[in-house]
């Protein structure tokens, strides 16, 4: 190894020391953490200083901060660490078979993917899953995920996408809320209070433009999830657009109801994504394999029809 590679590899220890200081911002308290000395923790972040000929943090009477490099090395640091971390553990806890590491949406994966998972697992039991919740496009290595459940259009760049099923909205509110506002016709909701999903914009819009409504929608409260609308809905704060799928506990216990019998093909779809060079990954071919029979299996279900 040349010297410069030796200089642009440091310890890990160095850089544990490092992220820890960073994160804390204090040499005391990385040095707890990591149940080092203080000084062994000085040591550690000269050595690392001196390696790459730089000064990542600014000492002063009050404590030490992140100078501008040292706030740079730090994000990039503590995501490498973090992956390092996140493989060490599976290599210690790996026993037989492979893994897979699957991003899936919250409310998607919630309450239509994991009550399918036992039978995937049924199937491949030598197969271990991992799970994490992921809303829009990211980075599959920096996240160390194989692959994932997006709602979306298929451009995930550098990754296959995989149809899986189209979404159908409708409006849906609470029937108390309904019994008080009585909608008739589609023109009929746009006088009311609309709840909008911020990761859906223009889903009223959509809506109004497929049902042969003029006008921009009211603006109205806006939420992240798919569950919070659904409670908003059940406390009778107003109508949204939801996946019917997705809210068939609340349809079915009459704790929401469709606020006017009109479904409407969502712009966004549900897809499998998975990066190009993982695609032929045992775990990957027979996820994406058993995801398309299930979605199949459940396009014949009575809720569905």
């Amino acid at each position: 190894m040349t010297n410069l590679s030796r200089r642009l590899l440091p310890s890990t220890s160095a850089l544990a020391a490092f992220e820890s200081v960073a994160r804390l911002g204090s040499f005391s308290s990385a040095a707890d953490e990591l149940s080092l000395t203080q000084g062994a923790i000085s040591r550690q972040i000269s050595g690392l200083e001196d390696q790459l000929g730089i000064l990542l943090f600014e000492r002063s009477s009050r404590g030490v901060q992140l100078t501008e490099a040292g706030r740079a090395y730090a994000k990039a640091i503590g995501a490498a660490l973090a992956q390092i971390r996140t493989a060490s553990l599976q290599a210690m806890t790996k026993r037989h078979g492979d893994t897979l590491n699957l991003a899936m949406l919250p409310t998607f994966g919630t309450r239509w993917l994991l009550p399918r998972i036992p039978r995937f697992v049924s199937a491949h039991p030598e197969i271990t899953l991992n799970f994490a919740t992921r809303i829009g496009i990211f980075d599959f290595e920096q996240d160390g995920l194989d692959v994932a459940i997006h709602i979306g259009q298929p451009n995930w760049p550098g990754a296959e996408c995989t149809f899986l099923m189209d979404e159908m909205v409708a409006p849906v509110c609470s029937p108390e809320f309904l019994r008080q506002n009585p909608v008739s016709k589609p023109e009929d909701l746009a006088g009311l209070p609309l709840l909008h999903m911020a990761s859906r914009p223009g889903a009223w819009t959509h809506f109004f433009e497929a049902v042969g409504v003029q006008g921009v929608p009211a603006p109205g409260m806006r939420f992240e999830q798919f569950a919070s609308v659904a409670q908003a809905c059940s406390a009778g704060l107003g109508v949204a657009l939801m996946p019917l799928f997705l809210i068939e506990a609340e349809l079915q216990s009459g704790t929401l109801v469709e606020a006017y019998p009109q479904q409407v093909r969502s712009p966004s779809s549900y897809y499998l994504v998975a990066p190009v060079t993982r695609m032929d990954l045992k775990p990957v071919a027979l996820f994406r394999a058993w995801l398309i029979e299930e979605v199949g299996r459940w396009r014949n279900e009575p809720f569905y029809a």
